[in-house]
């Protein structure tokens, strides 16, 4: 199970963690989130304490998804040290989006060391 992280302690949370951070905004009722929770359940499973995976509902929370300038769903946005890094892109596998992530430990690829996604 993923964590929910609200307006209220996002700072907190986010600043205080020492793994890179991956946060997807969702809301109900949204197929894709849906889809794309699963997936994140599983890439958390897989990456243990090398990243802390958060999920904030934007009908709960309005502020960190405004300064974001979320307009469609579902979102992920990477944070490292406490701050916004990059959204990621490319939504559907556990194996696209750890592609994307370029964790510690994680075999970098000729297209990764370019900042782009391998494949």
């Amino acid at each position: 199970m993923i964590a929910e992280v609200s307006d209220r302690d996002f700072d907190k949370v986010v600043g205080a963690s020492k793994a890179p951070v991956l946060v997807e905004f969702w809301k109900p009722g949204c197929s894709g989130c849906r889809s794309l929770t699963r997936q994140l359940e599983r890439l958390a499973g897989e990456v243990g304490s090398s990243l802390l995976v958060l999920k904030m509902n934007v009908e709960e929370n309005f502020q960190i998804p405004a300064e974001l300038e979320i307009t469609s769903l579902p979102a992920l946005a990477l944070y490292r040290e406490g701050h916004f890094e990059r959204f990621i892109g490319g939504l559907g596998t556990k194996e696209e989006i750890l592609k994307q992530l370029q964790l510690p430990g994680q075999p970098v690829t000729e297209a990764s060391r370019f900042g782009r996604p391998a494949g």
